[in-house]
C-alpha cells in the first residue's frame, strides 16, 4: 500500500507516508503553489512547507489522528475493517474520504480509486435501520463504500440532504447532517442539546439549523453542517478544532488531562483573526457556563480556515446542558480565572478571565450574555423530551450569576477581599479562597493580561503501522 493522498478544497496539499512504524506529513508543491508557503489553511499546526521541522512531527500526527472519532466508536470502526484502533494511517485509509472540514485522505494506488462520489437515497424507514444500528456501525458506515468519519464519543450517523431528500453519502461525497439518535442512558440528552442549539442561535453565536425530526418511529437530532456549504467546489469549508490548532490529542482536550488551557485559546485566536474572535469565544464560553455546559473542551471549539486564506472562529456547536445529569463530573473543561468548580464560577471570574484575554468591554459582554440567556429562558420552553427542570435550571443559574454568585449559588469573595487576596498571590502568600482572583478590579490592579504560551507535550500521535 502506498502513501495516502491528502487534498483540501480539491487541491493535493501532501502525503501521509509510513515509516518505522509511524508516519508523517509531506507537503506537496500544488499546496504551496495554491495557498502560499507558511500557509496556515490546513492547520495552525501545521503550516504549509517544503521543509518541516523534525520536532514537530507529533504535532503533525496529532491533526491527523484527530480527525477519527475517539472511545468505543473508534475501536468498532476499526474492528469492523480488521484494523488496530491505532492505526492511524489504515484507519484513514479506510474511512477518510469524508471527514470534518474540507479534507479527504485517500490511496491512489488502491483498487478502484479515484472514486466517483456519489448519494444513494435513503427513505425514513432506512435511516431507522442505521441509527438502530450505529454502536455497531459508527457514524453510518454500513458498507465498505460508506467512509465516513467525524470526531468525538457520541453516537452518531452523518447524511447528505439533496433536492431529492435524504441519501447515504459514498465514495466521498459530502455529507451534510449530523444524525444523532437517543442515548438509552441519557435519554433527554438529545432534547437538551437542542435546546442548548436554540439559545447559542438566540444569542448570534451560531446560524446552522437543528431540528428533531421523527424517522419510522425514531426519533433523532438532525444537525446541518456547519462545515459544508454550497459556495465551495466540493461543498466542504475547512475546520479544526483546538486539540488540532494547539497539538494535542486524545484526552489532552482537558485541561486537567494536559491542555494548556482556555486562554491559550484565546491568545492564538487573537493574534490569527483579532479581537472579534476572542470576544465571541467569551460570548460562548459565557453561555457554557451559564446553561450548565461542563464539556466545552478543545474539540468543542474550532475554526474555520477558508480558502483565500482568512479564518473565523466556527460556529457554537455541542452545547449540552448537562448539569442536571448525575454521574457526571461536576467540573468545567477548562479553569475559568483558576477555578475548575463549576458550581463555583461567577460572572466575575467570567469578566476577569476576558480582560486576561484583552477583550475590549469584557464585563458588558459577559453580562449581557447572561442576561439575554435568562429572557430567552423565561420565554421559550424546551422540547417535552427534555429534563423536566432543564428550563428552571438555566434560569437559577444565570440568577445566581447576575447575583454575584457563583454558577451554581457559591458565594464568592467580595471586591475587597478579592484584591487583597490577589495581592497575597502576588506576593506568594497564597491563593484566593475559590482558586481564582475573584471580584471586579481597577485597570491598574489587574494583573499582566498577556497570555504565556507554553510548547504542547510531544505526543506521540498515533501509530503508523507494520511497514516493509
Amino acid at each position: 500500500m502506498g502513501d495516502l493522498r491528502v487534498e483540501l478544497y480539491g487541491t493535493h496539499v501532501g502525503d501521509l507516508f509510513e515509516k518505522a512504524n509511524t508516519f508523517d506529513f509531506r507537503v506537496a508543491d500544488a499546496g504551496i503553489e495554491r495557498f502560499g508557503i507558511g500557509s496556515t489553511v490546513l492547520s495552525y499546526a501545521v503550516p504549509l512547507v517544503r521543509t518541516a521541522r523534525r520536532n514537530d512531527a507529533p504535532l503533525r500526527r496529532n491533526f491527523f489522528d484527530e480527525v477519527l472519532p475517539e472511545g468505543r466508536a473508534r475501536k468498532r470502526l476499526a474492528g469492523n475493517a480488521a484494523i488496530a484502533s491505532d492505526y492511524t494511517v489504515g484507519m484513514l485509509r479506510r474511512y477518510g474520504r469524508d471527514v470534518a472540514g474540507a479534507l479527504q485522505v485517500w490511496d491512489p494506488t488502491a483498487p478502484g480509486e479515484p472514486k466517483s462520489p456519489v448519494a444513494s437515497p435513503v427513505d425514513d424507514a432506512g435511516i431507522r435501520r442505521i441509527l438502530v444500528e450505529v454502536a455497531s456501525t459508527p457514524i453510518g458506515n454500513t458498507t465498505a463504500a460508506r467512509k465516513s468519519s467525524l470526531a468525538g464519543v457520541q453516537d452518531k450517523i452523518v447524511l447528505a440532504k439533496t433536492d431529492d431528500g435524504w441519501a447515504e453519502p459514498l465514495d466521498g461525497f459530502p455529507s451534510t447532517h449530523i444524525i444523532k439518535p437517543v442515548v438509552p442512558t441519557l435519554p433527554t440528552m438529545i432534547f437538551d442539546e437542542e435546546y442548548g442549539a436554540r439559545i447559542a442561535r438566540h444569542l448570534g453565536l451560531t446560524t446552522y439549523g437543528t431540528e428533531l425530526v421523527n424517522f419510522a418511529g425514531a426519533t433523532a437530532l438532525v444537525i446541518e453542517r456547519y462545515d459544508r456549504s454550497p459556495d465551495t467546489a466540493d461543498g466542504r469549508i475547512h475546520q479544526e478544532d483546538f486539540n488540532q490548532a494547539l497539538g494535542f490529542g486524545g484526552d489532552g482536550k482537558y485541561e486537567v488531562h494536559g491542555h494548556i488551557g482556555i486562554a491559550a485559546i484565546a491568545e492564538l485566536l487573537r493574534r490569527q483573526i483579532g479581537n472579534d474572535a476572542t470576544a465571541e469565544l467569551l460570548r460562548l464560553t459565557t453561555l457554557s457556563v451559564a446553561v450548565g455546559n461542563l464539556d466545552m473542551h478543545a474539540k468543542n471549539v474550532s475554526v474555520l480556515h477558508l480558502p483565500d486564506g482568512t479564518a473565523r472562529l466556527a460556529p457554537a456547536y455541542d452545547i449540552v446542558p448537562q448539569r442536571h445529569h448525575t454521574g457526571f463530573d461536576d467540573d468545567f473543561a477548562f479553569r475559568i480565572n483558576g477555578i475548575f468548580e463549576h458550581d463555583r464560577i461567577a460572572l466575575t471570574d467570567l469578566i476577569a478571565e476576558g480582560e486576561k484575554w484583552k477583550v475590549p468591554d469584557a464585563e458588558q459582554i459577559v453580562r449581557d450574555t447572561v442576561e439575554s440567556i435568562a429572557e430567552f429562558v423565561a420565554t421559550q420552553r424546551p422540547d417535552p423530551g427534555a429534563h423536566h427542570s432543564l428550563a428552571e435550571d438555566i434560569q437559577r443559574m444565570c440568577g445566581h450569576l447576575l447575583d454575584g454568585r457563583g454558577a451554581g449559588g457559591e458565594a464568592t469573595p467580595s471586591p475587597a477581599a478579592a484584591r487583597a487576596a490577589l495581592r497575597r498571590k502576588q506576593k506568594g502568600l497564597g491563593s484566593t479562597p475559590n482558586g481564582g482572583t475573584g471580584g471586579s478590579f481597577a485597570a491598574h490592579e489587574r494583573p499582566d493580561a498577556d497570555i504565556e504560551l507554553r510548547e504542547p507535550p510531544q505526543s506521540p500521535g498515533g501509530w503508523g503501522g507494520p511497514v516493509g
